[in-house]
């Protein structure tokens, strides 16, 4: 028997298959014969299940997919960081740093507008 893909489902089409999987679980069946019966791999039942009991039925609830939309900065804060950082290096804006890398420029653009990234 062929697994599904999943992954073109909407998000509420995933939610309601996960929460109906992990029901058919807790209603005393194996997580084998879930995952035969919703056509999905045993391991992601297993998983489900583990989610399950850390978070509860919240936990299942899938996430918006996709990029985030915009940045944290403004246009004109981004432009901005062009600039500074262009015919320049780190340490001669005093950061401790001797070539411009991902980490660097959060650094400047921290010290520069108080905006950090996300870890």
């Amino acid at each position: 028997m062929t697994k599904r893909d999943n992954r073109s489902l909407s998000v509420e089409a995933q939610n309601e298959l996960r929460l109906r999987t992990v029901q058919y679980v807790l209603s005393g069946k194996t997580q084998e014969e879930a995952a035969k019966a919703f056509q999905v791999h045993e391991k992601v039942v297993s998983r489900w299940v583990v989610t399950y009991r850390k978070k509860g039925f919240s936990g299942l609830k899938g996430r918006k997919k996709g990029r985030h939309k915009g940045g944290a900065l403004k246009p004109w804060q981004s432009a901005q960081v062009v600039r500074t950082i262009q015919g320049r290096c780190p340490d001669q804006l005093k950061l401790p740093f001797y070539l411009w890398t991902r980490e660097a420029v959060g650094e400047l653009i921290e010290s520069r507008f108080g905006v950090c990234r996300a870890s």
